[in-house]
C-alpha cells in the first residue's frame, strides 16, 4: 500500500490522524472523528489554528467555554454545504453528537493573527463549476484565501461518477509566486454510494515520486508535493475534503505542461 494512503480506522472515534510529524512535513494537520448520538470529541489548538467541519450530522460546539449551538444540518456530504467553526492560536473546543457525527479537524501553523472564534455558515459559503464534460466538479469553498486565516485553506468538492478531478494536473511545491506556492495537501475521500471506488496519483515531473492509489470511502490521501489527479469510477459520487496550508496563504498552481493543452480543449 502506497505509503501516501491512510486507511480509515475501524470503529468509532478519530479514525484518522495526520500530523506535521506523521506526515514528514511542515504545515497540515488532518483528524477525522466519528461520533454516535451522546458522543464528544474535543481538544486545544496550541499554537495551530484549527477549522472544526461538520462532514456529516450534528453536534453542539463549545469553544473557549462559548455555547456555539447546534450546528450541522446535512446526513451525507453529498447534500448541501457544510458547517464549520474557525479557531485560532489557544482555543479550547468541544463537540458533543446530537446525532452521528463526522466531524473533521484541519490544522495549520497559527501565525499570531489574533483572530476570533467564528461559525461559518453554508449562507456564507461560496460554490462554483470547474471544468467541463466529463471534468466538471463543483467546489464549495470553506475557508479560501479572500477569508481570514492565517495559514489554513480548506475546500471541498464533489466530483460526479465518471468524471476526473484535481485534472489537468496540477501542482503547488513551489516557492516560487507569483508562478506558483508551496502547499502541502491532504485529501478526505468519500463515496456514494460507499462501495465504490476511485483511483488517485501523486507523482513529480521527474517520477522521484509516482504513486497510483484505489481510494475508497474514508481515505486519507497525502499530498507532499507533485500532481495529484484524482477520477471517479463510473456510477458513484466523489466527494473529497482538501486541506491545503503553507508558508504563504495562497494557491497558485502550475499546470503539467504535457497536459496544459486540456484547458482549451
Amino acid at each position: 500500500m502506497s505509503k501516501l494512503l491512510i486507511k480509515a480506522a475501524p470503529g468509532k472515534g478519530r479514525v484518522a490522524h495526520v500530523t506535521p510529524e506523521s506526515a514528514g512535513w511542515t504545515y497540515v494537520g488532518f483528524d477525522l472523528h466519528k461520533l454516535d448520538e451522546g458522543q464528544s470529541a474535543s481538544g486545544t489548538t496550541g499554537d495551530k489554528e484549527v477549522c472544526l467541519v461538520f462532514v456529516t450530522g450534528k453536534g453542539r460546539v463549545v469553544a473557549n467555554g462559548d455555547d456555539l449551538g447546534i450546528l450541522g444540518t446535512r446526513m451525507s456530504p453529498f447534500d448541501g454545504k457544510p458547517w464549520s467553526v474557525y479557531l485560532p492560536e489557544g482555543a479550547e473546543w468541544s463537540v458533543a453528537a446530537e446525532t452521528a457525527v463526522e466531524l473533521a479537524v484541519c490544522s495549520a501553523p497559527g501565525l499570531g493573527g489574533g483572530l476570533p472564534v467564528r461559525v461559518i455558515s453554508p449562507d456564507d459559503l461560496g460554490q462554483e463549476t470547474r471544468g467541463k464534460g466529463t471534468n466538471t466538479r463543483y467546489v464549495t469553498n470553506i475557508l479560501p484565501e479572500n477569508e481570514p486565516a492565517d495559514s489554513l485553506l480548506v475546500v471541498e468538492v464533489i466530483t460526479p461518477g465518471g468524471h476526473t478531478s484535481s485534472y489537468p494536473p496540477h501542482k503547488h511545491d513551489q516557492d516560487n509566486l507569483p508562478a506558483e506556492s508551496y502547499l502541502e495537501e491532504t485529501y478526505y475521500h468519500r463515496f456514494h454510494p460507499p462501495q465504490g471506488f476511485g483511483f488517485q496519483r501523486v507523482y513529480t515531473d521527474d517520477r522521484s515520486l509516482d504513486e497510483a492509489m484505489a481510494i475508497e470511502d474514508g481515505d486519507v490521501v497525502m499530498v507532499p508535493k507533485g500532481y495529484h489527479p484524482c477520477a471517479a469510477c463510473h456510477g458513484y459520487d466523489l466527494y473529497y475534503l482538501n486541506v491545503m496550508a503553507g508558508p504563504k496563504r495562497t494557491w497558485k498552481f502550475h499546470n503539467a505542461a504535457e497536459h496544459e493543452w486540456l484547458m482549451k480543449a
